[in-house]
């Protein structure tokens, strides 16, 4: 039996400066951003919604006929990466969820992320409580000042509906989530169709359906 000894390549992957904004950025994921139904004033947890199409392996059928070998545009695999305590990282998880039930939600904050909450709480309540650490004051003011700034600009310049055909499919989904419309999308590529159309009143909590190719 041979053991390897653990190499450490690049001990870090960017300064702290750097590393300190990030760890703010995915704290307002939480905080105000697409994961806030998770938020909790009792302790803090930073991370990242996702939600990508299903990849269908390419298999022969039954009938010796190969099929899939492509991006589902009907199944989905939600997930939510994070860490918490967010100022003084204890631990880390990732939840990954395949196939979840359209009807209940299929994007990574509505069935990925209440998941890592509930984690996050079970290992609060069974941690000795002299080695919980839970801070929720801001700890990089520079980076939270932008993001309100950034919300504030988002309310007044996206009162109507913005046109996002010929834009890149992810790029769109991004800034409309952002704006506080529901997505929901087919294809792949750039948009080539929106079903609320540039200049409607943005009404928040609303759906859109966009097209790619």
């Amino acid at each position: 039996e041979k053991v390897f000894k653990t190499e450490v390549v690049n001990p870090k992957i960017a300064s702290e400066e750097t590393l300190k904004k990030v760890r703010k950025v995915m704290e307002n994921v939480v905080v105000k951003g697409t994961a806030e139904n998770i938020y909790s004033p009792n302790f803090s947890m930073a991370g990242k919604t996702g939600t990508a199409k299903k990849f269908i392996p390419r298999t022969k059928n039954k009938d010796g006929e190969w099929v899939g070998g492509y991006y589902s545009t009907e199944r989905y695999v939600a997930s939510f990466a994070g860490f918490f305590p967010a100022e003084e990282p204890k631990y880390s998880c990732i939840v990954v969820i395949h196939d979840p039930d359209k009807k209940k939600g299929y994007y990574g904050a509505t069935v990925a992320a209440p998941v890592f909450k509930e984690i996050a709480q079970k290992i609060y309540t069974t941690t000795p409580i002299d080695n919980q650490s839970v801070k929720d004051k801001t700890e990089f003011a520079a980076i939270d000042k932008d993001y309100k700034n950034y919300d504030k600009k988002l309310s007044k310049e996206y009162s109507f509906i913005p046109n996002v055909e010929g834009m890149n499919g992810m790029d769109a989904v991004s800034l409309l989530e952002n704006i506080g419309l529901k997505v929901e999308f087919s294809g792949v590529g750039k948009v080539n169709y929106q079903s609320l159309k540039k200049g409607e009143k943005l009404v928040k909590g609303k759906t859109i359906v966009l097209k790619l190719s």
